[in-house]
């Protein structure tokens, strides 16, 4: 049985949309060569009917009725194939256009995870979010177009083949109207194609603007602003409508060629198989042959014009498929081996984070110790090394294993809560409890009708920011990282909250290297260790009362200027 989706998606060629769409079709050979083989089945067992039709007739007419029960029962075997391949052939056309979809959603997945913050950096949310909405869609379509579409080619050389041993003229007829039709209908796919690529890019806009407005909607009405929003994305959305009108003007000319010049060419043949009928050159059967050949083609040559229009909206979707895939992380990693523990230094500031320790940042700029904890991530360049070894030589895995970077950017997925909590799928109850405990979210779980079961909605938006936050910490704290970094993990929590989520963190990360970003002297005060940053420097380091009563400049910081 064939199973979806596919456990490695493999190496995509993304040098070109050609080259990708190419790639799919080659990774999923097997069955879409089946699928071929049954819709070139299928399409013979139509095109032979007109032929086995004319001789029944021809039969009846001379009285021959071996023949005519001997071209019956072709008829009704014609029929049994049709029947038997269009059925298999359907089923092998959902299962390529599910594997193309799944292994393009695989790959871009896969990159995306690959890029990490180079992602939003390069490429808009909503250019992204289109891959998954509709390109997914166009390039598993241009899959599914194969099949029929190389059947379709072999019936009209079949019929074309028929026609000529039948009648030479009838037979170029069909054979030259063909390529005419084709090269007719060419002129409209590249101002479709042009098209498309715009509405896609629009499309795209569109929903990076609808995110930045739904992401920011409280704000917006805090403001006033909310009109002024709504006014721009209606807007972009009549660009859109009119960018989508563009499209189906030209979508409804080649829907139109599809009868037309089809509808010409049967008028032609079925027209000059008539007189040759009245001048006695065919048969009676032979001119009913030839009418079911003539209504026969209608369908395969509008499966050509139908194939032309579904692989440009394929080669469009995989333009922006290949445009995610040839990105490259702006950082990459080595591959030294991790070494095991030791302190975790920042060359440009100055600043160590103790193994075992939990050691805070106070910043002057708030801004610097994110720009600190970017680069101890690496996710930033620095000289940062790692028990003394450059991070930059390390494999970025192994530095995502060893170090967590949590800050109030990070967003709470839609699912179970528990599964929420617990991403790796490997954590007991007490650990979860225990990270709970820590971060003051007991009474959230508590408060839910299910509790660790409750279903989270996109975003955690049930929660509110300082719910959102404490979640957030949980999660830090379930993974339990070798080197934790957090930042402003209770800048949204009320200070009888703060307090306690300060006092427990030290016990539950003992043992582990913690490093908080924060200017709250709830949660400095609970610090082993505290540094003060000035112009993205350490310029001083102790306790939180020992910079409290020797460097004015902190005290300044985290009190906000009141003594």
């Amino acid at each position: 049985m064939l199973s979806l989706p596919v456990a490695d998606p493999g190496i995509p060629d993304a040098r070109s949309p050609l080259r990708y769409l190419w790639w799919v079709a080659r990774a999923q050979r097997a069955p879409l060569l089946i699928g071929i083989s049954l819709a070139i089945l299928w399409w013979l067992g139509q095109a032979l009917v007109p032929a086995a039709l004319g001789s029944a007739i021809d039969a009846l007419l001379s009285a021959d009725t071996g023949g005519l029960v001997r071209w019956s029962l072709v008829l009704l075997g014609l029929g049994v194939v049709q029947a038997v391949a269009g059925a298999m052939r359907h089923r092998f056309a959902v299962f390529t256009w599910l594997a193309a979809a799944y292994r393009t959603v695989q790959v871009t997945s896969r990159q995306a995870t690959r890029l990490g913050a180079t992602l939003p950096k390069r490429l808009s949310t909503g250019e992204v979010v289109s891959v998954g909405n509709s390109d997914i869609a166009h390039i598993g379509n241009a899959m599914d177009i194969l099949l029929r579409g190389t059947g379709a080619v072999v019936a009209v050389v079949t019929v074309t083949v028929l026609l000529i041993t039948r009648s030479l003229p009838l037979g170029l007829m069909v054979l030259i109207g063909v390529p005419v039709m084709a090269a007719a209908v060419g002129p409209l796919l590249r101002p479709l194609h042009r098209r498309q690529h715009q509405q896609r890019d629009l499309q795209g806009e569109l929903a990076t603007r609808a995110a930045d407005i739904v992401a920011g909607l409280r704000v917006l009405r805090g403001i006033g602003g909310e009109r002024v929003f709504a006014d721009r994305y209606r807007e972009e959305s009549q660009r859109v409508r009119r960018a989508g009108v563009g499209v189906a003007s030209v979508e409804s000319v080649l829907e139109g060629a599809q009868i037309l010049l089809p509808g010409l060419l049967i008028a032609c043949v079925t027209w000059l198989g008539a007189r040759f009928a009245l001048a006695g050159e065919i048969s009676a059967g032979g001119l009913v042959a030839f009418y079911g050949y003539a209504v026969f083609l209608i369908a395969p040559l509008r499966t050509l014009t139908e194939a032309a229009d579904k692989i440009t909206k394929g080669h469009v979707a995989a333009r922006r498929v290949c445009r995610i895939l040839s990105l490259d992380p702006e950082l990459s990693g080595g591959d030294a081996a991790v070494p095991s523990g030791g302190d975790l230094h920042d060359e440009e500031s100055g600043l160590t984070v103790r193994r075992g320790l939990l050691t805070a940042v106070a910043a002057a700029v708030p801004e610097d110790a994110i720009t600190i904890a970017d680069r101890l991530g690496r996710y930033a360049p620095g000289e940062v090394t790692l028990g003394g070894r450059p991070l930059a030589d390390l494999p970025i895995a192994e530095v995502r294993r060893h170090v967590l970077i949590a800050d109030n950017a990070a967003k709470l997925f839609t699912g179970r809560l528990r599964d929420e909590l617990d991403v790796t799928g490997t954590a007991s109850d007490e650990s979860v409890h225990e990270a709970l405990a820590a971060a003051c979210a007991q009474d959230i779980v508590e408060a839910l009708p299910d509790g660790l079961d409750a279903h989270v909605a996109e975003s955690g938006r049930e929660f509110s920011g300082g719910q959102q936050q404490r979640l957030r910490l949980v999660r830090a704290l379930v993974t339990d990282p070798e080197i934790l970094v957090l930042i402003e993990p209770t800048s949204a929590v009320d200070a009888h909250t703060e307090a306690r989520i300060a006092e427990r963190l030290g016990r539950a990360r003992a043992g582990r290297t913690t490093l908080v970003c924060t200017t709250s002297p709830l949660v400095l005060d609970h610090a082993d260790l505290v540094l003060f940053v000035e112009d993205g420097k350490v310029r001083a380091e102790g306790t939180h009362r020992e910079l409290l009563a020797g460097e004015p400049a902190y005290r300044s910081t985290v009190t906000r200027g009141e003594e």
